[in-house]
């Protein structure tokens, strides 16, 4: 087989990053999935086991008269007919369960779509809250969570949502529970693990209060970038409305929109509960918004667009996952906070970790899997890279040794791997690690086809093709093939008269001269790799 590790962007997917491309991610959703300890989402206490005794009191803790279903989970999240199921639960002396969210009677026909995720719940016992029914409520959870191996559903008959209660993990004081950890949970590609807000993206399409003012120095009435484009209609209206506001807090309309005090800058843009004609004061921001989701007209949507910026999730701050998945941590850090480590910093954060002696023999391997491939892209010149970093920023040559990396830690054997200039871009020193990486890979049992003019690959390649002896259409002869000694012999290879030292490309003796014309500064680049350069 061949694989072709080319010098090019990576995938345009949003959700690929340098830790899912590498691997590594899957591997720190088995290791927060295994040792991470979990802790309120709320509160922030560590969650602690809950036993029967204690869910049937924060039950009986509920209004009274609450109707509730106790249930206990079967199937969750999974495809199939699950034909046998109502036997199986009529057996077990229970009279109903609830199918995607619909009660059954165990008699009832009920066909599942083998292709569709089901959610299945044996119905334990149906109740209302009221005096005299703990030791009932208490025998129920306890059948509920020996049914449910150790989990149950409270389901409210649509009253409110469903809550969860866990033997395993629980707040007692916020009355939260969090499900199994499982690798799922820590993935922004699940329904279970992403944010329910950006879908996982991480980032949101929002209108920007910059985009909206970006003259910030002008009179605050005229400052509002939307509300100065339109028909005389569409002007006149909110003219109107800004000045209603101007005299409702008593604010000089001239007074620039930077000199405002912060509480009414706000109320601008995101409104308030106060009355303008009737109904409250919606904001610039909240009229586009509204806008927005309400017109047909993609005209109108596209002139909104220009106000609006990708900007972090407002919900989980871009870190792409639930909170309940951002609440399980491992020595202080959740798994948003690893990713966003270099890939330098990774490494000593995982090589210092300091275990308990049970989770140490469970991670083991799963550390030694992180670590190795950590070091592989240490090795190819990358651990200045952030594991959160989105494939699509990714330059050609690192995306190219992002992609050797993850080869080298597959560990395949006997395959002919093609590569295009991977020295692109690198310091010298890096490029040492980088022949060391692809002599590891030859070594082995792997081919290597390296397209280069690297003169320290050249001289550590096997064998060499020369071709020439132009570029372009003036080349595709072979010149010389064999050895690099074959090669510094070669008096027809223009390469082989550079290694020797026959030809030189000399320094130049002179340099132009900088004429101080007009010229273009760069102050303070931040982006990525560049780090406040001028």
């Amino acid at each position: 087989p061949t694989i072709s590790i080319e010098q090019k962007t990576t995938s345009r997917n949003p959700r690929s990053t340098v830790a899912t491309q590498t691997e590594i991610y899957d591997y720190l959703r088995l290791l927060f999935a295994r040792i991470g300890t979990p802790y309120c989402y709320q509160c922030g206490k560590k969650i602690e086991k809950q036993s029967a005794q204690e869910v049937a009191q924060h039950l009986l803790g509920l209004k009274e008269g609450t109707l509730i279903n106790i249930l206990a989970p079967l199937i969750r999240g999974r495809k199939g007919e699950y034909r046998n199921i109502q036997d199986k639960v009529a057996k077990a002396g229970f009279a109903r369960l609830r199918v995607d969210g619909k009660i059954y009677d165990v008699h009832d026909s009920i066909k599942l779509d083998k292709f569709k995720i089901h959610h299945i719940d044996v119905v334990v016992d149906r109740l209302a809250i009221k005096p005299g029914i703990k030791k009932r409520l208490t025998d129920s959870v306890e059948t509920a969570l020996a049914t449910g191996e150790g989990r149950l559903t409270i389901d409210f008959n649509g009253q409110m949502a469903d809550r969860v209660f866990s033997e395993k993990y629980a707040c007692v004081d916020c009355g939260i529970s969090l499900s199994e950890l499982e690798p799922r949970i820590f993935s922004f590609n699940s329904p279970y693990g992403a944010c329910s807000t950006c879908n996982g993206l991480g980032t949101k399409m929002e209108i920007d209060p910059e985009m909206i003012v970006p003259d910030p120095s002008r009179p605050w009435v005229q400052a509002i970038a939307p509300w100065r484009k339109g028909a005389r209609g569409y002007l006149m209206y909110h003219r109107a409305v800004l000045r209603e506001l101007a005299q409702l807090y008593d604010v000089d309309p001239y007074k620039s929109f930077k000199d405002l005090d912060k509480k009414f800058r706000n109320i601008i843009l995101n409104g308030s509960s106060d009355e303008i004609w009737g109904r409250p004061f919606e904001g610039s921001i909240g009229y586009l918004e509204r806008l927005f989701r309400e017109t047909d007209n993609d005209g109108l949507k596209d002139e909104i667009v220009r106000y609006m910026s990708v900007l972090p999730c407002p919900h989980c701050q871009g870190a792409r996952l639930k909170k309940e998945s951002l609440a399980v941590k491992i020595h202080g850090y959740t798994i948003a906070q690893v990713v966003s480590l270099s890939i330098k910093e990774a490494k000593n954060f995982f090589a210092t970790l300091e275990l308990s002696r049970d989770k140490k023999i469970i991670s083991e391997q799963i550390l030694k899997e992180i670590i190795r491939r950590l070091d592989f892209c240490i090795n190819v010149g990358l651990e200045y890279l952030t594991l959160e970093r989105r494939s699509s920023t990714l330059s050609g040559g690192e995306a190219e040794r992002i992609r050797l990396a993850t080869q080298v830690g597959s560990g395949l054997v006997g395959v002919i791997y093609i590569l295009d200039e991977p020295s692109i871009g690198l310091h010298k020193k890096d490029n040492e690690r980088l022949l060391v990486t692809l002599q590891a890979l030859r070594d082995i049992g792997n081919t290597l086809i390296v397209v280069e003019h690297d003169e320290a690959t050249i001289r550590a390649a096997d064998y060499v093709i020369d071709l020439g002896p132009g570029a372009g259409e003036l080349g595709g002869e072979v010149i010389y093939a064999g050895d690099l000694p074959g090669l510094l012999k070669s008096e027809e290879s223009l390469t082989g008269q550079y290694l020797r030292g026959d030809l030189k490309i000399p320094t130049p003796a002179g340099r132009r001269e900088i004429v101080n014309t007009n010229h273009l500064q760069i102050l303070g680049a931040r982006e990525h790799n560049l780090k406040n350069i001028n």
